[in-house]
């Protein structure tokens, strides 16, 4: 059976390479940050990490994570509810808690795990999920594993929800989902009109705050306070492996019950492995340098507004971001993927984006800003984008 399965893979797999949407991968040979050097292409300058903080290197999160592996070991070797639960997971937990102004957290491997074990456990045919059209592939996931009945608005387009939240006034619950900020654009969802519909048709809320967290806001404690509505929202996930630390584990955070609940049945949190206590020593680390000051976080922002004013005037078109995101578009996926490698050869590390990662026809490369960023960086990368966007004719 399975030359039969080869043939037909080979098959697969050729046509992606010919349709120009085979991805491959980069091996990086340091630490993640800013600057890094690539097995392909030597140093480069980091543009496409989800690095916000730029804490992937901090010497304060590693010394924690050494600290741990000498106090705590290596791994749990065990779910949490048998054996695998030390004190740093339940610290972590009450850490994150009060920097979203939640109730109540529980951790994940990741938060692909925590936005697959969410819904099941709290919603049943009975009841209705009203989902933004690009939210991550993991909420889709997870509504997929639900019973619940799915209803979908397009992207942050209040008219349809409210038209959706109107259709789903028959279920019993109603949760609406949306990412925070969506990763392949960069757009903010607008959380305040999302939470008073959901107020004025008796629903609740979840927002996955992965690419929001650590940005968004004036402290970085993501979409629920850049719109005043901390401890509002029901359920929050989030991930530590973006701008907090870049790692591994994922959480759920919000109301109690609901995280009391997803302690005794969500099946990503009773099957899987704890994780390990150095990457949870180092969430603590994190936890408490960003509460002591906003320092990075505002580099974050000002570098971004300084990267996005100067993509502009340079003449590239840039989808509107409230992050620190930068799409800039190309529209052809093969075009953008010689885009990224012409721009690699001048030193600049990017990803192009394509189907079916992005919708057909909306190929991009996504520029990701950091606060490990310097102006320096900033400009040569701005430099390289318009000298290879003339060279492929983007620019005139």
């Amino acid at each position: 059976m399975y030359s039969k399965f080869q043939d037909f893979l080979q098959t697969e797999i050729a046509g992606i390479k010919d349709a120009g949407l085979y991805k491959n991968e980069r091996v990086i040979i340091t630490p993640q940050s800013a600057e890094i050097k690539t097995a392909e292409a030597g140093d480069v300058l980091n543009f496409c990490a989800n690095n916000y903080l730029g804490l992937a290197d901090s010497k304060v999160l590693i010394d924690a994570a050494k600290k741990a592996l000498d106090d705590r070991g290596y791994g749990m070797s065990s779910v949490r509810f048998i054996c695998g639960t030390q004190d740093l997971h339940k610290e972590l937990e009450k850490k994150i808690s009060d920097f979203f102004g939640t109730e109540d957290t529980i951790l994940y491997a990741a938060c692909f795990d925590a936005n697959g074990g969410v819904f099941e456990p709290l919603l049943n045919e009975e009841d209705a999920i009203i989902s933004d059209s690009l939210n991550h592939a993991s909420i889709i996931d997870g509504v997929r594993l639900c019973k619940a009945q799915r209803f979908r608005y397009a992207n942050a387009d209040m008219a349809d929800l409210e038209k959706q939240l109107q259709d789903a006034q028959k279920c019993r619950f109603r949760l609406v989902v949306t990412d925070g900020v969506f990763s392949m654009d960069g757009n903010v969802a607008p959380l305040d009109k999302i939470y008073a519909l959901a107020q004025k048709y008796d629903a609740m809320v979840m927002v996955d705050e992965s690419h929001s967290a650590g940005v968004c806001g004036h402290t970085g404690r993501g979409t629920t306070e850049q719109y005043n509505l901390i401890g509002k929202v029901e359920i929050l996930t989030g991930t530590l492996g973006k701008a907090f630390g870049g790692a591994v584990g994922g959480f759920t955070t919000g109301k109690r019950e609901i995280i009391e609940m997803l302690r005794q049945r969500s099946r990503p949190y009773l099957f899987s492995n704890s994780i390990p206590p150095m990457i949870a020593a180092a969430g603590i680390a994190m936890f408490d340098l960003i509460d002591k000051t906003n320092t990075l976080q505002d580099k974050l922002h000002s570098n971004t507004s300084y990267f996005v004013e100067k993509m502009k005037a340079a003449g590239f078109d840039i989808k509107p971001t409230q992050s620190a995101i930068c799409a800039v578009m190309l529209y052809d996926a093969k075009l953008s993927q010689d885009f990224a490698s012409e721009l690699q050869k001048e030193g600049i590390f990017v990803t192009g984006f394509y189907y079916p990662v992005v919708p057909k026809g909306q190929a991009r490369i996504r520029v990701q800003v950091s606060a490990a960023h310097e102006i320096e960086h900033l400009d040569k990368c701005v430099e390289a984008f318009t000298k290879i966007g003339k060279k492929l004719g983007i620019l005139k």
